[in-house]
């Protein structure tokens, strides 16, 4: 049923609901697939930086490729006897927070979404490491507490152009919602309001990671460099995946 309905790796998705059907949930679970539903989203979970990150429908499901930013995050991350600062924006189910708290062993965590969903699918995933997660658009809801104390700001900030989003494939454009893929006209609106709040919340030679396409990398950069960081950018060929970095100053 899987290869009929156009399901490249038919064999690894049904061996993966086997595992997750229980009693006689399976053919129900199919069905969901078939009829184009996230197979993460089916089977409650998702693989990210080798971790089961769980997703609940309506929830946006982490892509692999976004590990880049989890990498290059951890890589930044200062030697300190305190645990590591880290501020996840537009969080989703929380997966670049914890998996963060997973590679640098001890962070303290705070994460924020706009979605009630989201907000409770992260509760469950940033709990599970000590970390809090707040309700709100972008960083309207954090405590006041964290401002100049973030030394890793990660944000997978939609960066769709809106007249793009026709061209998604239907497991994304149907069944994760708009306001995770949307980015407006050229993609980058939701960037430059997380590069806008940025500066307030980053400590002293902290850094702003966000997802991009490449062809948005160079007014990418400017959305950094206007907000007052140092931009620069990471790329990884085999994923074809973008980051873009801005640090703010030590001054």
């Amino acid at each position: 049923m899987l290869r009929a309905a156009g399901c490249v790796f038919a064999e690894d998705e049904a061996a993966l609901l086997l595992d997750a059907a229980a009693g006689d949930d399976l053919e129900r679970m199919v069905e969901r697939r078939v009829a184009g539903e996230p197979l993460e989203v089916v089977v409650g979970w998702a693989e990210f930086c080798g971790l089961r990150i769980e997703i609940d429908p309506g929830v946006f499901v982490p892509r692999r490729r976004t590990e880049l930013l989890v990498r290059e995050a951890a890589r930044l991350a200062r030697p300190s006897a305190d645990p590591a600062v880290v501020l996840d924006l537009c969080c989703g189910s929380g997966a670049l927070g914890v998996a963060l708290a997973h590679r640098l062993g001890s962070v303290s965590l705070y994460a924020a979404d706009v979605e009630p969903a989201a907000v409770r699918c992260a509760r469950r995933n940033v709990g599970a490491v000590g970390g809090q997660v707040f309700e709100g658009d972008l960083d309207e809801p954090l405590p006041a507490s964290l401002r100049g104390r973030v030394e890793l700001l990660v944000a997978n900030v939609p960066y769709v152009p809106t007249d793009d989003i026709a061209l998604m494939p239907p497991e994304a454009r149907v069944h994760e919602p708009r306001v995770t893929l949307d980015g407006g006209p050229d993609g980058l609106d939701v960037l430059r309001r997380v590069a806008s709040v940025a500066p307030r919340w980053l400590a002293p030679g902290g850094h702003l990671l966000a997802e991009t396409s490449d062809a948005q990398v160079a007014a990418a950069l400017d959305v950094l460099t206007a907000a007052g960081l140092a931009a620069r950018t990471v790329w990884d060929e085999e994923s074809e995946a973008t980051v873009v970095v801005g640090t703010l100053s030590h001054e």
